[in-house]
Parts: structure tokens; sequence; C-alpha cells
């Protein structure tokens, strides 16, 4: 069952009439297959009786980060339409039962306008940047309108009229600030109901902005066989599948059955009546299933889709390996705010690092040999942030303190050190890859930071580099103190 906010208002209300429900897309990136996960929810919210409303947030989609430009909003929405009209006809859902809303068509009126201000007075700056978090892109130095981005969404729900909205769980944050602020404004508290989000098929969230995560509705048959061969599949890896969630997701709603072909010789086809059979035979590795599946995610868009607005396909011949680059590396400037040794491991540092986040990180470093306690405490650092994190004599280090060292000189290593005026959590980016976005976790077998860290130098002005581009902050460049021509580590 997908996660509720209000189920108990939820069930009063189907007691006394059917739920209103509305469903909202920003017109951004091209709409991909796992848009097909909202969609068979509201076929089974039609089924149900509710009565179901379509927003098309062109104007959200302009607010964030301004991923639509103005110019292009009615364009955005006209391909939009068009597509998800296409994907609920190509699932059987009559259009008919649909109302079909566009965010201007409303959002620019005097009475919304003077929601948006009255709104703008109550939410603080801290609540609107974590409600927008996992929704709206996040840069160094975001702008006002992605701040408003979370206080629109939940006006929404009042001016679209309906007892509750539906979106993905990445969405939650947003629906948790509707539910804080819309009562002050005199307006109900709406119920939230939430779809779960299919991984991409480079195993992180499957993303509109990111090309090689997802199908795209209008992709070439070639285009879907390079990115199926490409996507994290590792047989007995059920985590942050893309091909089993897709299995999951979008293709048993729609299908009562998932054929695997295989040669006679490996038993011949295979036809699975569930997913948690598919599941448990791929977790066992009894089925390989990654370059099985074309098939079926053809089946799963509509190719009448063709018009216009589609945009040519733009195939990328990059091989995985050319996907290792900087900006998937979650680099930090840290400021140590204890250390002390680790109690059972005179040789090893354990450090509480401030990164900007709630808590503190717990560290645990080398550095014993080689920095004082004195010299370390409230001192600024550069963090890796996004290594899984292991335990080091029995404690979990929860991030990777970066130094400068000398290959054959094991007594010379010096913690990088971040640009003056730097604050714990500022970015840290390689020059030319600012715009990238860090992985969520950087998965072991992959080994992505050893691939780049055999690139990772210091330059013969004490300038650490990757592949002669300077490692920096929005304030300046990292540096080591004396390690001239140095490794990072």
């Amino acid at each position: 069952m997908s996660p509720v906010l209000g189920e108990e208002k939820l069930k009063q209300l189907l007691q006394e009439r059917e739920l209103k429900v509305y469903w909202g897309t920003a017109t951004t990136g091209k709409p991909h297959v796992a848009y097909f996960v909202p969609m068979s929810k509201i076929a089974d919210f039609l089924k149900a009786g509710c009565e179901v409303t379509i927003l098309f947030a062109d104007l959200h989609a302009y607010l964030d980060n301004m991923k639509a430009p103005w110019e292009l909003l009615e364009l955005r929405v006209q391909y939009y339409e068009q597509v998800i009209k296409a994907m609920l006809e190509s699932i059987g859902v009559p259009l008919e039962k649909l109302r079909f809303v566009k965010g201007t068509d409303y959002q620019l009126s005097r009475e919304y306008t003077l929601d948006v201000y009255r709104l703008s007075s109550m939410v603080t700056e801290h609540d609107a940047k974590k409600a927008g978090a996992e929704v709206v892109k996040q840069v160094d130095h975001p702008l006002l309108s992605g701040l408003l981005y979370p206080g629109l969404q939940a006006l929404d729900e009042e001016y679209l009229k309906v007892d509750a909205q539906f979106g993905g769980v990445d969405q939650r944050k947003i629906f948790t600030l509707a539910e804080k602020y819309l009562p002050s404004l005199g307006y109900t508290k709406r119920i939230h109901m939430m779809n779960p989000m299919v991984p991409g098929l480079t195993g992180t969230k499957m993303s509109s902005s990111e090309e090689e995560s997802k199908i795209d509705l209008l992709d070439k048959k070639d285009d879907v066989k390079k990115k199926l061969k490409k996507a994290f599949c590792e047989p007995g890896n059920i985590q942050n599948n893309g091909i089993l969630s897709f299995v999951k997701h979008v293709l048993f709603p729609l299908s009562s059955e998932f054929v695997i072909k295989r040669d006679p010789k490996w038993g011949g086809d295979k036809v699975y009546t569930s997913y948690e059979e598919v599941e448990k035979d791929f977790a066992e590795e009894v089925v390989h299933f990654c370059n099985c599946m074309k098939h079926y995610s053809y089946q799963a868009y509509p190719e009448p889709t063709k018009n216009k607005f589609a945009a040519k396909g733009n195939p990328k011949n990059a091989t995985e390996e050319d996907d290792v680059v900087p900006s998937r590396l979650d680099l930090r400037v840290g400021k140590v705010i204890s250390v002390e040794k680790h109690p059972d491991a005179d040789s090893l540092y354990l450090e509480k690092i401030d990164v900007g986040e709630e808590q503190p990180r717990t560290v645990v470093s080398g550095l014993v040999a080689y920095v004082s306690q004195e010299e370390l405490q409230d001192r600024l650092v550069i963090l890796l942030c996004n290594l899984k994190p292991q335990k080091m004599r029995g404690i979990e280090s929860q991030a990777m303190l970066l130094c400068a060292s000398v290959e054959g000189d094991p007594r010379r290593v010096e913690p990088l050190n971040a640009p003056e005026g730097s604050a714990p959590g500022d970015r840290v980016y390689v020059e030319g890859f600012e715009s990238g976005k860090p992985d969520d976790e950087l998965k072991p077998k992959k080994k992505v930071f050893e691939k780049l860290q055999v690139d990772l130098k210091i330059s013969d002005e004490c300038i650490a580099q990757w592949k002669e581009k300077d490692l920096m902050t929005k304030l300046g460049k990292i540096t080591c103190k004396t390690l001239k021509g140095g490794n990072i580590s």
C-alpha cells in the first residue's frame, strides 16, 4: 500500500461522497516511462469513482531554476498534454472522466497572487528550502523562485478545490508544508497520497534531466537498446535496481504476466505471473534479464504521440566509462568540531565534522602521525560524503577526509584546505563540472572514486586538481600547504 497522510480523514470522507483528487506535473524535461506509475494509479482512482484533475504546472516549471524558459511554457504544456493523454489512452483510461488544467490559467490571478504573498509572510526560508529539497533543483546559489515553488504547490490544493493531492514519495516534504501552512491561511488541510519512485537505469532516481537514467516515451529502438545494455542490473542485487523496479511498478500493473526469453538449452522461456516470483529468482540468480525486457518497454509507451513538439532523438554514444565524472562525487567543506583518539586504535582519530547537515558526521582518519589534535580542532577540511559508510575498528566512518600525500614518503601527509571564509556544507567541485549532481551513494563495486582518484593531484602551486582542472568552492580554490606534485586520497 502506498503511503497516505491523513488516512483516517480519507476513510471518513469516502463514507460520505466520492473523493476529489489531483495529480500535477511540472512541464520540464520530456516525460519518461516511469510516468506510467502515476498513470496506473490515476486509472485506479477513476475506477473507484474519484473525480480526478491533472494539472500541467507550467509556472512551477519556470520557477524551478527556469528548467522551462518562459517563451517555451506554452509549447511544453502542449507537448505534455499530448504525451500524457496518449499514455492514459494506451492503458484504457477514458479521458472524458478527467479534468485537465494549466497552472497559469489561475496562478496569475489577483486572488492567487495575494495568497502567495500571504503565505510568503509565514513560511520561513528554512521550511521552504527543506520542503523542496527532493523536488526543486539544488544549486549553490538558489534563486528565490525555487523557494516559492513548494508554497505554490500547497496553494494549488485550495484553488483546484480538491480533497487530496497525489504524487511521488519525493513530494512528502511539500505535502507536509501544505498541511502545516494551509490552515494558517484559513484553508482546509488536505489528504496526501504517494506512489513509489522508480529508480533510474543507473540505479538512482529516474529523472527527466538525466538522459542515461531514463527511457523516453519517444526513444528510438536503438536508443532503448543502448540504455538497457548500460543499465545497472547486477546479478542478485535487488536494491536500487531500475530494471527490477520497472518490472514491478510499470509492467505488472499494466500486464498480467512477464516473460523472460531464453534459449531452450537454458530451460526455454520463463513466464511469471507475480513480481514476487521475479524478484526471488533474480535474487537467487536463477534468471538474468537485463537485455530481455526491451520488448516490454516498447509496449509500455504509446507510439502514436509523434507530433511537431517531439524533440528529435539525441542518442549518446558515451560508454559506461565516460560516465565516471567528478560531479558524481559529493565533496563538501567540513569543520572539525571535535577530535579524539579512537578508543580501540591509537593510530586513528575519531572526529565529529560539521558538513552543513542537522547532525555532524563521524569520521575515522589515520592522521594521528601527521597532525595534532589541536591543529585539527575547528579546522576547515574537505570531505567525500557519498562513500558507503564503513566500520573502522568497530566505529562507522560516515565520510572520507581528503588529504595530500607524497608517494614513497609515508611521513608526509596534509589535509586539504578550504578557501578562507568557507562554511560547513559548501560544495566542492571540479572546474567545468559545476552543474552535475552527485550520486546519492557511490557503489563500491563500481569503484567510481578509485577511477577518478588516479587523476587527482596537487599542482606545483599547491592547488588540488583533477586532470589539471582546479578543485574549487564558490570562494576559491582547494589547496594544501606544502606538498607540490602530491597525490590526493
